[in-house]
């Protein structure tokens, strides 16, 4: 048995793929725990899995500042390059700051054999690092490592932002420790994510999907009687600022009457009234309902996409900030969808690129090719084989000495 911990930052996204490694983990036997400053996260963790929260002595300060990371991304109104800005100065190096105390505390509690950290909780690298503890990372947004050669100036930006971090708690050089030379593992497959040559220890995994049975209640009846495509309509978890209410406003008037049954992600209350072809859900079993869909209109979340892309289904992407961009970009390269701009398209150029996606044959045989291409990847397993092939190597090692 050895023990794991994955260090995680407060976010859906970055968090899924470390339960479905996790749950694997411990079916083989391993001892595992979750590094993090959410403290709800407990009610998600797979049987058996371990909650190690970052706590401290709080004051007010310090309350406000372990709860206010999620709450900044969702509430700013940011897009392209300035995003990124954005997302480093105002979030992950205060986040990874006001953690680092707290995850070295918990890794001399639990003394790992293996830290896997989310590559933007890179305070959980360098807390290995000064501890002289073997890491791996995950890459949940595979947009951070291809940055390196489609924005070389932005990725230097970046790589200057941790090394000044890594700095100030004592990692000197001009390196940046945030993705592992051990093991650095990119959560989709070479096909989607394109041509790049990288070194040898960044591996590709294939999506690793969180399939935990959801309690969720769905009117499937309602799905199920329509003969009408179905499609399915998200921006995600991550925002929540008054440009949403615009943006389904658009979707509306795209889509409400035609001949289509839309399941759309948003509280009810956001309008008086939906379009009587809309099913209006502010939570819905996602993975379970995907594969009862013809196509997806969404904001280009790695995770969305990957999911969508795993049932084999073409998309509309409307990326507003962040990696969707990439995303959408690579969903676009493809083949297996369209891409609008969040600010400027109108209604009218919804509604005809829904219709496009459903009705051309290509997009959808692009989207089974990649569906492919993340089976042939291995997914969880494959992911948990990697982790586990590091602590076998590292044992052997002890060994030797």
């Amino acid at each position: 048995m050895a023990k794991f911990v994955f260090v995680v930052p407060p976010l859906t996204g970055h968090v899924n793929p470390t339960l479905s490694m996790g749950a694997v983990l411990l079916q083989r036997g391993h001892r595992v725990g979750w590094i993090t400053l959410d403290e709800s996260l407990a009610l998600k963790l797979p049987k058996g899995g371990e909650l190690l929260h970052i706590s401290y002595n709080e004051n007010d300060r310090q309350k406000q500042e372990s709860g206010q990371y999620l709450d900044i991304i969702t509430k700013k109104i940011v897009y392209g390059i300035d995003s990124i800005k954005f997302l480093y100065e105002e979030v992950l190096i205060p986040l990874n700051r006001h953690s680092y105390e707290g995850i070295v505390n918990l890794l001399d509690q639990f003394e790992p054999d293996l830290v896997i950290t989310d590559h933007q909780m890179f305070a959980g690298a360098i807390a290995a690092v000064n501890k002289n503890l073997p890491y791996a990372t995950t890459v949940t947004a595979p947009a951070a490592v291809k940055v390196m050669d489609e924005l070389p100036k932005v990725h230097e930006w970046e790589i200057n932002q941790i090394v000044a971090l890594q700095r100030e708690f004592g990692v000197n050089g001009a390196t940046s420790v945030a993705c592992s030379n051990l093991l650095t593992m990119v959560l989709t497959s070479q096909a989607f994510f394109g041509d790049m040559e990288l070194p040898s220890y960044y591996r590709f995994t294939g999506p690793v999907i969180n399939r935990r049975s959801s309690v969720i209640k769905f009117d499937w009846y309602r799905l199920q009687a329509s003969s009408k495509p179905k499609i399915f309509v998200s921006i995600g978890t991550t925002f929540d600022h008054e440009h949403k209410k615009a943006f389904f406003a658009k979707v509306i008037e795209a889509l409400g009457n035609e001949e289509l049954t839309v399941v759309l992600v948003s509280d009810p209350a956001l309008f008086d009234a939906w379009p009587e072809n809309f099913i209006v859900k502010k939570q819905v079993p996602q993975l379970e309902l995907l594969p009862h869909l013809d196509a997806v209109v969404c904001h280009g979340g790695h995770n969305t996409v990957c999911e969508t892309l795993w049932n084999g289904l073409p998309m509309v992407v409307i990326p507003i900030a962040y990696d969707q961009s990439h995303v959408a970009g690579r969903v676009v390269r493809t083949g297996a969808g369209q891409r609008l701009n969040f600010n400027r398209f109108k209604a009218t150029h919804l509604k005809e690129t829904v219709w496009e996606v459903l009705g051309n044959p290509t997009y959808k045989e692009a989207a089974e090719q990649l569906k492919k291409s993340f089976i042939e990847a291995g997914g969880t397993e494959t992911a948990v084989d990697m982790l586990e092939q590091i602590t076998h190597k590292q044992s052997l090692e002890v060994l030797k000495n």
